[in-house]
């Protein structure tokens, strides 16, 4: 696949590593990658993708090429979001863009789809498996006074989150993952064989713990009122094992125009299922573009 390729520096003089594909007169789409991916992640649904849109990537912070931070406090929501806008400044200048993202990438993109500077800027955004943590607090306030059994639920699901605070022992564990054990994990959550590898795999798990512990005990502990500037499609995974179905309930109460959809696949559909999920944001954007 065909792909240019550039540094943008962000605010805080990181370096990411930033692909394009496809024609730059057609609307802008930008794809965030989640944990513990990079951006080639999106290589599949970019296939899909590239002859409708100017795609825009990058490896977040911590991630595939794009550098490392020194400090925890880097990878705070708020800087992610800074390095979403510097990326697109570089790229697109003034235009506006559609966003949609995965896991980690939908949880940063969501500090942004909730800033009023993005208003009329991101005209779109579809999120796959990755909560605003602000709302996913609020939700789970709400389940623990009036549903108990839905809160602990989602708890046995998000056991990773407390073993990533763990300082040693979470990045360690990860020097133990090659691509090929990797690959044999994702196999077994999306019950298909031959997914595309992640040579990167040990590193991008190592650093991007960064990204639990800046910000999950901030946010949960402290939710703000995040409402979206944006049309939000919420692209459900009904066999997710790491987020819950229930949590996406809550997004409607922070979106004039909510829409959702559901795919019968695990937490890595961009992976086993790259059409179905391609189509998906392909129809969402392009149902948003007219009035541009």
């Amino acid at each position: 696949m065909e792909a240019q390729t550039q540094w943008v520096h962000t605010q805080d003089q990181q370096r990411l590593y930033v692909k394009t594909w496809g024609s730059d007169d057609k609307p802008a789409l930008v794809l965030v990658h989640g944990y513990p991916d990079n951006q080639d992640v999106w290589e599949l649904i970019i296939q899909q993708l590239k002859q409708d849109f100017y795609i825009i990537t990058y490896d977040v912070r911590g991630a595939g090429q794009s550098s490392i931070p020194a400090r925890i406090r880097d990878y705070r929501l708020e800087q992610l979001s800074l390095d979403l806008a510097s990326v697109v400044n570089a790229v697109l200048k003034d235009r506006p863009f559609h966003l949609a993202a995965h896991d980690w990438g939908s949880i940063q993109s969501w500090e942004s789809v909730t800033e009023a500077k993005f208003k009329a800027r991101i005209l779109s955004y579809s999120t796959i498996s990755g909560p605003c943590l602000d709302h996913a607090a609020f939700a789970m306030r709400n389940q623990f006074k009036q549903h108990k059994g839905k809160f602990f639920k989602q708890l046995t699901k998000s056991w990773y989150i407390a073993v990533f605070q763990l300082p040693l022992l979470a990045p360690t564990v990860w020097n133990f993952f090659t691509p090929n054990k990797w690959a044999k994990v994702l196999e077994q959550l999306e019950r298909q064989k031959d997914l595309p590898l992640n040579h990167n795999i040990a590193l991008d798990g190592k650093h991007g713990i960064g990204l639990y512990r800046a910000n999950f005990i901030p946010r949960l502990t402290q939710p703000r009122q995040r409402f979206a500037v944006c049309p939000i499609q919420a692209i459900v995974l009904q066999r997710d094992h790491f987020v819950s179905p229930e949590l996406i309930d809550e997004m409607p109460k922070w979106a004039e125009q909510f829409q959702r959809v559901e795919i019968d696949a695990n937490h890595w559909a961009v992976l086993s299922q790259p059409e179905k999920i391609a189509d998906y944001i392909k129809t969402f954007a392009q149902q948003h573009t007219a009035a541009h």
